[in-house]
């Protein structure tokens, strides 16, 4: 069993602030520390980037600014960014950092044999320096640096980090609720944050018009609070869509991750405290039900890899599921039941990119968790006759991380070739 000081720790690694899309923030960051390296005025600019992080960050708006795309998100780092910032790197975009961006000539290929979270910026200056900075595994993660050809930094060997001794892999969904039931609530502060922060940019979509305003359409005539439990789960679903519309559109408002992402951030907390709100059991049990909805989230995402082609927001609305599931007064074997079917009826839902369509998803996985809360409520899931379904969650989440792993390669190539070869398409 893992100890409460391990899943705190863990918590606060993972939920943490970030600007925009982190797949562009992640190559600014990269490009930003190449440049504070370098001496000399920049000549070339040379990126190199695994296929999933060249996908993630192809059509998705980088605040404060129209550029799009790994190239242009490496070209504002190393234009101005500021490393301290870390994912928030893209919070303080100008006019005259885009306009400088824009004027850097950028070289880009795809590196083989890497992580799927992987970027590597190499810069040449006019005076002959050169400098090579190397994300990956995470996305503020400094793997490998080297200046003028000594290696400054080089983690790519590392066998054995802090975060190993307790893997993620080997946590049972029993371990999480321990943790979430017993956590000093005066801990959880940084989880009262990232609440905080999220539900505003999500409300503020609803008010505004971002994307292609998923969130704000179909959370319609719902009262804020909700009326009825129907209505919670419902307004859950449009106000974690409204926040990714808002956000995949480059909206300067901040966003707490998780696995890394801004939009599984959004998924774990935003619906979780509007049902808390409605059934009105207070901040403190709401705090603890998010801690299982980050938790799950963050299992799941280190069964299948923070970038791959299943998509993130249906592995994160387990997690938000499992969390409705704990306001509701579940026990284990609920969620059991709720990620047998959430597995059974979503598993195959793809990662094209973080996009506007985002939102799209993250609305439909929420509306399926609720759906799967309610069947597990009433003592009903799939069993293991069901296809990939498994015997408990455990086998389960097994089968969905050989799927993701082993299964969709071929897919997630597929998908890239197939956004690639778009008329126009710029990387």
């Amino acid at each position: 069993m893992a100890e409460n000081s391990f899943f705190t720790a863990l918590l606060k690694r993972e939920v943490v602030p970030a600007m925009g899309c982190t797949e562009p923030a992640a190559s600014a960051l990269a490009g930003a520390k190449a440049r504070e390296l370098l001496e000399g005025e920049v000549r070339k600019v040379r990126i190199s980037a695994s296929r999933d992080m060249v996908k993630n960050a192809m059509g998705v708006g980088i605040p404060g600014c129209s550029l799009k795309g790994i190239s242009a998100a490496v070209a504002l780092g190393v234009a101005g960014g500021d490393t301290s910032r870390k994912l928030s790197i893209l919070s303080s975009v100008t006019p005259e950092m885009a306009a400088c961006a824009s004027k850097l000539s950028t070289e880009l290929e795809l590196a083989r044999d890497v992580p799927s979270l992987y970027v590597e910026v190499t810069l040449e200056s006019d005076s002959g320096h050169c400098v090579s900075v190397a994300i990956s595994d995470e996305h503020d993660s400094f793997s490998r640096i080297v200046v003028d050809g000594k290696v400054k930094v080089d983690t790519t060997a590392a066998c054995h980090t802090e975060k190993d001794e307790t893997p993620l892999e080997n946590i049972e969904i029993s371990d999480i609720l321990n943790y979430a039931d017993t956590v000093d609530p005066s801990s959880l502060g940084f989880i009262q944050t990232a609440v905080d922060a999220n539900m505003a940019i999500a409300k503020y979509s609803i008010e505004h018009r971002f994307g292609l305003q998923v969130g704000r359409v179909m959370a319609g005539d719902i009262p804020f609070p909700p009326d009825c439990l129907n209505n919670a789960f419902h307004l859950g679903a449009a106000y974690a869509a409204a926040g990714s519309d808002a956000r995949m559109s480059g909206c300067p408002m901040p966003v707490y991750i998780n696995s890394g992402s801004g939009n599984q951030g959004i998924t774990v907390t935003v619906p979780v405290q509007i049902l808390g709100t409605y059934l009105g059991v207070g901040q403190e049990r709401i705090l603890r039900a998010i801690c299982v909805s980050e938790l799950v989230g963050l299992m799941l995402t280190e069964k299948k890899s923070r970038l791959s082609a299943l998509c993130g927001a249906f592995t994160a609305s387990i997690g938000t599921a499992c969390a409705y599931a704990y306001l509701l007064d579940g026990n284990d074997r609920t969620m059991d039941r709720v990620i047998n079917t959430m597995v059974a009826n979503l598993t195959g839902i793809i990662c094209d990119g973080a996009k506007n369509t985002c939102a799209l998803k993250i609305y439909s996985c929420l509306e399926a968790a609720a759906m799967a809360v309610k069947l597990a409520l009433n003592g009903r899931s799939p069993d293991e006759q069901c296809g990939i379904v498994g015997n408990d969650s455990h086998s389960s989440i097994s089968n969905l991380s050989m799927i993701s792993k082993e299964g969709m390669e071929e897919t997630d190539q597929t998908i890239y070739s197939i956004m690639t070869d778009k008329g126009g398409t710029r990387c």
